[in-house]
């Protein structure tokens, strides 16, 4: 699911922006270089995402943006995808522990697991 094209934006750094697209909307913002994916699914530091957290639970929704203006695109210089999943903070586990060991100063793992990926741009 996850493309060799995405996996290409991921390797570069950019901002990822984080949607939840239940009734309840919430924004925040981390960066490519702070995730990591295990086949389809994406974990994301988390030390805010108060506001993501509460929104996720009601309908874990999630829309991700992610991209690179150093990977060749549809158009040219810069590629964009839409990545669509269901998230789960973790507070413990193999995942929260890996992820703790990269960022001390997470205090949760946002897992999301990835339904669609489509490129934009």
């Amino acid at each position: 699911m996850l493309s060799e094209k995405l996996r290409e934006v991921l390797s570069h750094e950019g901002v990822v922006t984080i949607i939840t697209t239940g009734d309840t909307l919430a924004v925040t913002n981390t960066w490519n270089s702070y995730l990591t994916v295990d086949d389809d699914t994406i974990y994301l530091p988390a030390a805010g995402m108060h506001s993501i957290q509460e929104a996720l639970k009601t309908d874990n929704s999630l829309l991700l943006t992610v991209g690179s203006k150093d990977v060749a695109g549809t158009q040219g210089p810069g590629a964009g995808f839409h990545i669509t999943g269901r998230g789960t903070f973790l507070e413990e586990g193999p995942e929260f522990d890996a992820k703790k060991a990269q960022f001390p100063w997470l205090t949760r793992v946002l897992q999301v697991d990835v339904i669609k990926a489509e490129q934009k741009i």
